[in-house]
């Protein structure tokens, strides 16, 4: 192991940066972590120096046209601040290129607002539903997919209707499978959380729940003992995590995630690829072999969605194909998430991959590993086939046959 990838690999505290003389039962209360979040651009200058005129500018417009900023000290902790490229720091302090909407950009680009039958309810694919449960977070993503919707501050005026969310998934026996999201369903209280819970899990038809937050990662101080008792009352339950960099993964992260997977909750990762983020294949590696060893599995490489203002975030396609080729073969299968597009306009996720099958016909098909090797797999209905099989240092193939 490289001195890069043990440095991105191993696991640090956060510390308390600007907030050294808090006490530990402040620091260690989700509660106060909330209060004192930093939401003004007075409280940027302060504690960040270094500020940029672009992101000054950022800050003053957030909240006037799309997204509000707000940052918990603890993730605050994490940005460098002799790094305008600092990976924690292009994710959640705004910049004056938000203001900036590229054509093809859209407000509601997966789609949502045509696919909701019900206030705060998403139902696009057949047998599950996306349950809207609140549109705040512990802080705001700047690529943040639900940004008309997320922080109140763009007017979209969001107020989910659990009563009639919950009519509809009843007299929609489809529905098995409901996903908890917002904004940050751990955002809610123990007990509304825990009566949410109880009510869709009476629903017969409903076979398991799940709850996607970033929360473990903004806000570990919130995965109480306490919290993991009361989900564990529930399932089948799964919860996706929403992790970018391997520097968001520090001890107290892994320790919540423990915590949650203790209590038995099945955890998986969806990661945004972002530009000076996460492009690059080093970052990414280490990022999901991090993740497995906080017990998650990584689930989907989201190309950044097509949300206005978030152009100076996007990554290229070809470079999240890379980076999958870099992935698959050279680490673990355990490791290697999804690459997917949510298509535009509320078409779901697809499917992105390398080229692996390059000639398919009625009786083969002929593909490639990770290695650029060429083989040849007979398929269905055939009873001798034909392998071709690379041997030797030059790769020569060699002629076998297969069969009677």
């Amino acid at each position: 192991m490289d001195n890069q990838e043990s440095r991105l690999k191993s696991f640090h505290s956060a510390g308390r940066g600007y907030w050294a003389d808090v006490s530990d039962a402040d620091w260690n209360d989700w509660r106060w972590q909330m209060k004192h979040r930093i939401t003004k651009v007075e409280q940027l200058e302060r504690l960040l120096p270094t500020l940029t005129p672009e992101e000054r500018a950022g800050a003053i417009l957030a909240g006037e046209s799309k997204l509000s900023m707000a940052i918990t000290p603890y993730f605050f902790s994490l940005i460098d601040a002799g790094d305008e490229l600092c990976p924690i720091r292009r994710q959640v302090i705004p910049r004056l290129e938000e203001t900036t909407t590229a054509r093809w950009e859209m407000s509601d680009p997966c789609g949502e607002d045509s696919h909701s039958p019900v206030p705060g309810l998403v139902h696009r694919y057949p047998d599950r539903v996306l349950f809207l449960v609140t549109d705040r977070c512990a802080a705001y993503c700047r690529y943040c997919t639900r940004s008309r919707l997320v922080s109140n501050a763009s007017g979209y005026d969001f107020h989910p209707e659990y009563d009639r969310q919950i009519a509809y998934i009843e007299s929609h026996p489809e529905v098995r499978d409901v996903l908890l999201s917002g904004g940050d369903p751990l955002l809610l209280s123990d007990e509304k959380l825990e009566n949410l819970l109880s009510r869709l899990r009476a629903i017969p038809h409903v076979e398991f729940l799940r709850i996607g937050t970033r929360i473990p990662i903004f806000l570990p101080q919130r995965i109480t003992p306490e919290l993991c008792a009361m989900l564990k009352q529930f399932h089948p339950l799964f919860i996706s995590v929403h992790t970018n960099h391997p520097r968001e993964l520090t001890t107290e992260v892994r320790d919540a995630l423990g915590r949650l997977a203790d209590s038995g909750i099945p955890l998986g990762n969806q990661s945004v690829l972002l530009r000076h983020v996460n492009d690059d294949p080093e970052t990414m590696k280490a990022l999901v072999q991090k993740l497995l060893m906080c017990r998650v599995r990584p689930y989907y490489l989201y190309q950044c969605d097509l949300i206005q203002g978030s152009a100076h975030l996007r990554a290229s396609v070809k470079r999240g194909l890379e980076i999958m080729e870099a992935l698959r073969g050279h680490t673990t299968g355990y490791a290697v998430p999804q690459y997917v597009i949510d298509a535009p306009g509320g078409g779901g996720k697809v499917p992105i991959n390398p080229e692996y099958l390059l000639k398919s016909g009625p009786d083969k098909v002929v593909i490639r590993n990770y290695e650029g090797r060429r083989f040849v797999y007979p398929d269905a209905g055939g009873e001798e086939a034909e392998w071709l099989e690379p041997v030797g240092r030059h790769g020569l193939p060699k002629r076998v046959v297969y069969g009677d």
